[in-house]
């Protein structure tokens, strides 16, 4: 089976639910203690082995760009002060042997076509999708949930679909699947729909910000006109792949933090702020203060 090296993030997203912040900077440059959201995204999927990053970008996301870029005049001046430490900080954003390639999304229609739009460089090959608004934590020791998914596909061959419960109430912000037993945290997909009312969703297992897709997915994605939002859902280009191949549902080990919304934004500048190596012990005393 092939190994998966590449991965999409589509990250031209408006950030509208945290205006006036995002005015100027991209939500994916938001940070969460000391690293933006979408350098959480990128070090797990280098820690699952991709090597070939795919943003898919727009309008006023320049800052991620130079993020991943090299700073020269930052790196000199903390070379000259003997800032060695935070030196290694900035160089580390991205590993030797990476690559950064960057895609311009020319309008906002959908995530499915924020994904096709990285066709080219994808080309024949299986992928990641990783939604750096869904920020994946693991207890020490644990891989990391793409890695724990690109293991399994390295099995199974087969689509993989991140999946959780979610209460019903919520299922309008979600693609949902129904699913029948297969392996042990690992379900076959039945049917799939993007953002159903809680009267007619299939069920409450929702679909969150991990991908590992087979390349036939770009053919339906073509295919596809406007869907749930008037746009071109990712979640109608699976329901058209499972017509023709299996796709599987992962229950994937580990915590997921909604960072689009603001209360899972807090909640995981909380959670990473007490797993902080430097900071952590001194954060958990004051958090203790306030009770």
């Amino acid at each position: 089976m092939k190994k998966i090296t590449k991965a999409v993030f589509p990250v031209a997203g408006l950030g509208s639910r945290f205006l006036p912040a995002t005015k100027a900077q991209p939500k994916e440059m938001l940070p969460i203690v000391d690293k933006p959201l979408i350098q959480y995204a990128v070090e797990e999927a280098v820690a699952a082995g991709i090597t070939d990053l795919v943003f898919i970008t727009g309008r006023n996301k320049r800052a991620i760009e130079d993020h991943f870029d090299t700073a020269y005049e930052l790196e000199a001046e903390l070379e000259a002060s003997g800032k060695t430490a935070l030196l290694e900080v900035v160089r580390g954003a991205i590993p030797k042997g990476i690559n950064c390639i960057y895609i311009r999304q020319s309008a906002p229609l959908g995530l499915g076509h924020a994904v096709l739009c990285a066709r080219p460089v994808i080309g024949h090959e299986p992928f990641a999708v990783l939604l750096a608004d869904d920020l994946m934590d693991v207890d020490a020791g644990q891989k990391p949930v793409l890695a724990q998914m690109t293991d399994l596909y390295t099995q199974e061959g087969a689509s993989l679909l991140a999946v959780q419960d979610v209460p019903r109430a919520e299922t309008g912000q979600y693609g949902i699947v129904r699913v029948t037993p297969y392996k042990p945290n690992l379900e076959l997909v039945d049917s799939i729909v993007e953002k159903p009312s809680p009267e007619t969703a299939p069920s409450t297992l929702a679909v969150v910000g991990r991908y590992v897709l087979n390349n036939g997915i770009f053919d339906y994605l073509e295919g596809l006109g406007k869907g749930a939002g008037g746009e071109i859902q990712l979640t109608d280009g699976i329901a058209a792949l499972m017509k023709s191949e299996q796709v599987l549902a992962y229950r994937y080990a580990g915590r997921r933090f909604d960072c689009g919304s603001k209360l899972g934004y807090l909640q995981a500048t909380v959670a990473m702020g007490l797993k902080h190596p430097q900071m952590g012990k001194a954060f958990a005393d004051y958090l203790e203060q306030l009770k």
